[in-house]
């Protein structure tokens, strides 16, 4: 897998995760990043320069490189990827717009709505293996283009978790109960104390699945910043070699003794040093809008009124605007396992081409009239007549 593309999807998700509102919540930045790409190399100046800056890459191989991942990420066993764009059966395209988006990738739009709006669900559920069941966008008679991504993961534990119902008695949660995980294991190693610029310590966990999938979850500090403790994760994520590993850290301090956030040195009853994790199960699905952080995505330029050409000659000489961009991602931690899903969809509309207006005589016969006809060379009347009321009731 490229090793740049690779970057730039986790410099991506840093970028968003610092920006996320409070509350449980979930993004994909992966979803989201190959349909900046395929946009990116499709776009005119300046928004094609946004673009590239927000999806990292040279805007001319960033389509190329996203295909690239999709086909890289759906070879995994337990991560499944699929990229599409459907285009409206009236819209011409640019001669350019197979170089942009292979042929095998495109579908079309026929304008019945209903029609399309099964169409693009029923592809959503099939590519999130029913996990999400509707396109996140909504289908409207003015829709041109539709690309869309979709993610699917599912892996069970190499070593699954106790359940219980646990009520806590003190910190933040004090007074809930709540489906507790537990288990115990001699990988030491899958904690590590990483120190971020911004977050400060981060204690780092790695869930292993059976398959090549991990979940890394990651704590910092109690005054620390959810936006740096999320993006310090994301940073963590793609240098798991560094940090302390817990094989060294458990030589450190005394028992009882928080030696990172979420961290104590405790005693097992077994002679072989272990690990004990226990965290609460977890279901969060969540929505985002993009447009309301067009800024973060490079989509400013694309999500307003064109010049010239339009936005996207690269896929028809139509006049495009990027009108809708929403993320609908789940995930869900539980006792065997983890699954999550994820469905990012762009909208593109046509707008109309810009006029010059003139100035025009406004005519309207608004009380009684007569009227005739005639053949037109002799100027013959044949029939004439007044009208003192309309006739046809509306």
């Amino acid at each position: 897998m490229d090793a740049n593309v690779v970057e730039a999807v986790g410099k991506l998700t840093e970028r968003w995760v610092r920006e996320l509102p409070p509350g449980n919540t979930v993004v994909s930045g992966l979803g989201l990043w190959p349909l900046l790409a395929l946009l990116a190399t499709a776009a005119d100046e300046p928004g094609r320069s946004e673009l590239a800056e927000a999806a990292g890459l040279d805007a001319d191989s960033a389509a190329k490189k996203a295909v690239e991942l999709v086909d890289a990420i759906d070879g995994s066993a337990d991560l499944h990827a699929a990229l599409a764009v459907w285009v409206h059966e009236q819209l011409k395209l640019s001669e350019s717009f197979d170089t942009v988006v292979p042929a095998a990738l495109t579908g079309t739009l026929t304008g019945d709505l209903s029609a399309d709006k099964a169409k693009l669900d029923a592809w959503a559920a099939e590519h999130t293996d029913g996990l999400i069941r509707e396109m996140p966008i909504e289908v409207t008679p003015d829709l041109a283009v539709v690309l869309a991504s979709a993610l699917s993961l599912r892996t069970t534990w190499t070593k699954p978790f106790k359940e219980q119902i646990k009520r806590q008695y003190d910190g933040p949660w004090s007074g809930g109960s709540w489906h507790w995980l537990e288990r115990t294991d001699r990988e030491l190693d899958s904690v590590r104390r990483y120190t971020d610029p911004a977050a400060g310590p981060l204690t780092v966990i790695t869930v292993q699945g059976d398959a090549d999938v991990d979940i890394l979850l990651g704590i910092g500090a109690a005054d620390a910043q959810r936006s740096d403790v999320l993006a310090g994760l994301v940073a963590a994520s793609a240098k798991p070699a560094e940090g302390e590993p817990g094989s060294a850290l458990i030589e450190q301090g005394e028992p009882g003794q928080e030696i990172a956030p979420g961290l104590k040195i405790g005693l097992t009853t077994t002679s072989v040093p272990d690990l004990k994790l226990s965290l609460p199960s977890f279901n969060v699905k969540v929505e985002h809008d993009l447009l309301a952080q067009r800024e973060l995505f490079g989509l400013t330029t694309v999500t307003g009124p064109p010049s010239g050409s339009g936005h996207f000659s690269g896929i028809s000489p139509d006049q495009l605007v990027v009108a809708s961009a929403k993320q609908t991602v789940l995930a869900r931690f539980f006792a065997t396992g983890f699954e999550a899903a994820a469905v990012t969809a762009m909208g593109l509309m046509r707008t109309s081409m810009p006029t010059n207006q003139a100035r025009r005589l406004d005519v309207e016969l608004a009380r009684p009239f007569a009227f005739t006809a005639v053949l037109r060379a002799s100027r013959l009347p044949i029939v004439t007549g007044w009208i003192e009321q309309p006739t046809e009731p509306g």
